[in-house]
């Protein structure tokens, strides 16, 4: 079976790829989870958040967006003191502020899913890639997407991050084309 370039490191890694990676995400608090994941992954290896993803469902109450939306000045300071997660204020703080801004958007829109995926017209966008090479950094939709949440008063949601984000959810379909997964995503 052949996999794409990246996920050949380890079992983690592996299970990630063949299980979650690119496929169509449409559940708000998963989409939450995976924003929060990759705002924290900036500057770091997915490796050292996908080790710690655990830690993170605990510390942030299995990303339930209300309840940290609600989270206070003490539950802040309580996190900082977690080594199971990165311990970045700043991060903690957007993940607080970000889950806010979410509950927003669900007002406004309908779901946090609606929002994000009108960036893409509901439908996964095929890249094509016939090598890891090819997929680059950030794209138009990034761009657009970026700058939307960022007007909106999201943090730590740069064109790059928020790339990283649209793979990992199947907004973008970017597994290699001789990757097993390429095409039973777009089945999902």
């Amino acid at each position: 079976m052949e996999r794409c370039a990246w996920a050949q490191d380890n079992e983690k890694m592996k299970i990630y790829h063949d299980t979650v990676w690119g496929v169509p995400e449409y559940d708000d608090q998963r989409l939450f989870r995976k924003l929060v994941l990759d705002m924290n992954q900036a500057g770091l290896s997915w490796q050292t958040i996908l080790n710690k993803s655990e830690n993170f469902d605990r510390a942030y109450e299995g990303f339930d967006i209300k309840k940290v939306a609600a989270f206070d000045q003490q539950k802040i300071e309580e996190l900082m003191q977690d080594e199971g997660i990165i311990r970045y204020r700043r991060k903690i703080e957007a993940a607080v502020s970000n889950a806010q801004l979410v509950l927003k958007i669900q007002e406004e829109v309908g779901s946090f899913s609606e929002y994000l995926w009108s960036f893409v017209d509901g439908t996964p966008v095929d890249g094509q890639r016939k090598t890891a090479e090819e997929i680059p950094a950030t794209n138009e939709l990034s761009d657009a997407l970026a700058k939307d949440l960022k007007k909106r008063g999201f943090k730590f949601v740069g064109s790059t991050t928020i790339y990283a984000f649209m793979q990992a959810v199947g907004m973008l379909n970017d597994h290699e084309l001789t990757c097993f997964r390429h095409d039973e995503v777009k089945e999902v």
